[in-house]
């Protein structure tokens, strides 16, 4: 008869052990999907830098725009006045900022231009934004003293042709899309004149007001309440076609000058390598906000003209302008340091 055997006793400690193990491979494995998944874009408040100070054009249309960009996120989009060097302190934090879709920037012509204008910039206006999409344009008006003698672009022309140093006209500063529209119609027109540059806009227009200098190539939103109050006379938009505001007022193609369109922009874009699945979101957004119809009347009331473009097109619309406004910069001599 074989003598029986039993196994040997387990210990208690074992067993938790065992126990223990096995429910934190459980958890883990319960849990593991969820570490996997990044939280949904987005998560928390947008920022959204503008280079220049609130309440000009450009913090305008941004501030619109985000708000109605907010309700479409679900997160809110805040507008961060980050101004300096035109643009450039902006731009150049949002070139640096992490490419996560939680900063953007508001891209505008200044930055075409600033590719020229500065001989270093502390970014690239290319290589270092992935664009979004286009929001608005707006065309600026060649606008006079009403005691100049002249009330159309050939009276105008004439006159800087019967005065040796021809024409002055103000501008908010050398390199400003005010300052090159007017570059650009002196290599047009063949003709003389004076550039006076001041420190923005504001002061500019008082000297035009009070007849320190002739003329200025104005942002319609800035000109618009000059000319309808008769303190100033408008004698033509850059645009391409005339103001809605202004439907009297020739455009500079209508008044010889085929082809001239020029308007200051604003545009969407976010550091480079923000992830693709991030831009479509954001460009879904913009057009959204775009094509709610209080949008695009607030917008129409200031002169601007609602813009939209897909993230290639913005990209090589920008391109197009960076190439357009070297040879004016380079032609007019204007330099920033």
């Amino acid at each position: 008869m074989h003598p029986v055997t039993f196994p040997m006793p387990v210990s208690r400690r074992r067993l938790l052990a065992s126990a223990l193990a096995g429910a934190a491979t459980a958890s883990a494995s319960a849990l593991a999907p969820a570490f996997a998944q990044p939280a949904p874009w987005p998560a928390r408040p947008v920022r959204l830098v503008v280079g220049y100070a609130a309440g000009g054009a450009t913090d305008v249309v941004a501030r619109l725009v985000a708000s109605r960009m907010g309700e479409n996120l679900g997160q809110s989009v805040i507008v961060d006045n980050r101004t300096g060097a035109n643009s450039n302190v902006g731009a150049e934090a949002v070139a640096r900022a992490p490419a996560d879709g939680y900063t953007l920037y508001v891209y505008t012509i200044a930055n075409t231009i600033n590719a020229s204008l500065y001989p270093r910039l502390g970014y690239d206006p290319v290589r270092d934004f992935e664009p979004i999409g286009l929001m608005a344009k707006i065309p600026n008006i060649l606008v006079v003293n009403p005691r100049l003698p002249v009330h159309s672009v050939a009276d105008y022309v004439r006159l800087a042709g019967q005065s040796a140093a021809g024409v002055s006209f103000a501008s908010s500063g050398s390199g400003s899309s005010i300052h090159l529209s007017g570059e650009m119609f002196k290599r047009r027109a063949g003709i003389r004149m004076l550039h006076v540059p001041y420190r923005g806009s504001a002061p500019a227009i008082t000297d035009l007001l009070g007849g320190q200098v002739d003329s200025m190539f104005d942002n319609a939103p800035s000109a618009l309440p000059h000319v309808q109050s008769a303190k100033l006379r408008a004698l033509a938009v850059t645009s391409a076609r005339r103001l809605a505001l202004l439907p009297d007022v020739p455009t500079l193609a209508e008044s010889g000058y085929e082809g001239f369109d020029v308007q200051s922009w604003f545009g969407l874009a976010a550091p480079a390598g923000t992830p693709q699945a991030v831009i479509e979101r954001l460009h879904a957004a913009l057009a959204a906000a775009l094509a709610v119809p209080e949008v695009r009347q607030r917008l129409r009331d200031m002169a601007a003209t609602p813009e939209s473009a897909t993230p290639q097109q913005m990209r090589q619309f920008a391109a197009s302008e960076i190439s357009r406004w070297r040879e004016v910069v380079k032609a007019s001599g204007a330099t920033a340091s």
